[in-house]
Parts: structure tokens; sequence; C-alpha cells
């Protein structure tokens, strides 16, 4: 059958950038004289948005203004740091040219900022292959809610239960099953036991193609 649409998500799935994430992180921690754990970012860091993220951090409600100014140090320092290195995961472009040639819409729903967002695609052009973004100010609910997923197969008019979404963290797979899509994991980020709800579990895109897509609707 074909995926009625394909919704990838960003950090970790279409640039393998983690580990810059992880060391804006280690910086702010250090800042406010917390203690990072790796493991830590993986099971509640990751695929959430920072408003959830600093909650969590602190402990208590935070004002917008915090948050604000909080996000904005973190991901500032994430760009300075990732500039020089950022490239797509290994096989995206031509994974995405031959589903755009395929007419699979798709969507990006990603945890991360519009400013993160647009960073990227200033510097990976893949921007053209996407129909819509939907980004952490679009939702009220982050991962793993499926919120996210649920509303991007809404931009694209698709059946969540006949699409297909991409992820790499742990809360996003729980959030694209949550939708009930089905799920393919990159072992960007965890281990791939880690990633045991999803479908189908790949390494980087030269291990995936279109008619694999397909049988996964067979199966």
């Amino acid at each position: 059958m074909k995926p009625a649409a394909i919704i990838f998500d960003l950090d970790g799935t279409l640039i393998d950038n983690n580990a810059y994430h992880i060391e804006a992180w280690k910086a702010f921690h250090h800042k406010i004289g917390r203690p990072f754990s790796l493991e830590e970012y993986k099971t509640t860091f990751n695929g959430k948005i920072n408003r959830d993220i600093f909650h969590y951090i602190f402990q208590r409600k935070l004002s917008a203004e915090e948050i604000e100014q909080m996000t904005e140090e973190k991901e500032s320092l994430y760009r300075e740091l990732y500039a020089p290195h950022i490239e797509p995961v290994p096989g995206l472009i031509d994974f995405l040219d031959e589903l755009y040639h395929a007419g699979i819409p798709m969507a990006v729903a990603t945890s991360g900022l519009p400013v993160n967002i647009q960073f990227m695609f200033d510097r990976v052009s893949i921007e053209k292959y996407f129909v819509t973004v939907v980004n952490s100010t679009h939702v009220s609910k982050g991962k793993p809610d499926p919120e996210i997923f649920l509303k991007a197969a809404d931009f694209l008019d698709a059946d969540p239960g006949k699409s297909i979404a991409f992820e790499d963290s742990v809360s996003g797979v729980v959030s694209a099953k949550a939708a009930g899509m089905k799920v393919v994991g990159l072992v960007t980020t965890h281990a791939r036991e880690d990633l045991d709800r999803a479908d189908l579990i790949i390494k980087d895109y030269t291990e995936i193609n279109f008619q694999q897509l397909q049988q996964l609707f067979d199966a």
C-alpha cells in the first residue's frame, strides 16, 4: 500500500546533531550548578519541548520570560557549536528525492524551535521536499503525546493510520505510535533495543527505500 504521508522528526532524524545539543545542555547545567547525565538526557530530554525540559530541571513552573531567556541561551550555544559541522544523515537527500518523485506528501514534526529549523534549512537544502513543518510553537503538548504527529497528518490531509513517521527518540516513537502511525526508528541517538516499539529500525537512509516502506503496510 502506498503511504498516505511520511512525517519526519528533525533532530537526530534529518540531521545527526544530538551530540551538539548534549554539549549545549552540559554547558547550561554547569552554569546553574546541576549535574548532567547522558542517561537523563536520553530518557528525559531528547525529543521533548524546551518548556517541559526546563520545568523538569527546576522542578517548578517557570514564567514564559524565564523559559524564553534560558531557551535562547541554550539554543544559541547549540547553533554556534553545530554550524561548522552540519550535514544531513547519510542517504537522506536521495531518499527524500525518491519519495518526492513517488508523489508522497511529506512534513516535519519537530519539538525544535523555528530559529533552529531555519538554521538547518539554510545549510541543508531540503526545505523544498516538505509541504509543512509543525514545531513546538504549534502544540500544547510535547512528545510523547501524539498531538504533533496528528497535527502534521491533518495539515497533509492524510490518515494517520496510513502514514509513516521517522524518529530517533523513544518519546518520538511513542508519540507517533500513539497517533496510529507506522514508525521507522533511526539509531543516531539511542541503541537499537531502546527503539523496539518502532516497526523498522535503520542506521541511516542508505538502508531504506520506498519499496520497503510499502512493505510495512503489507506486513
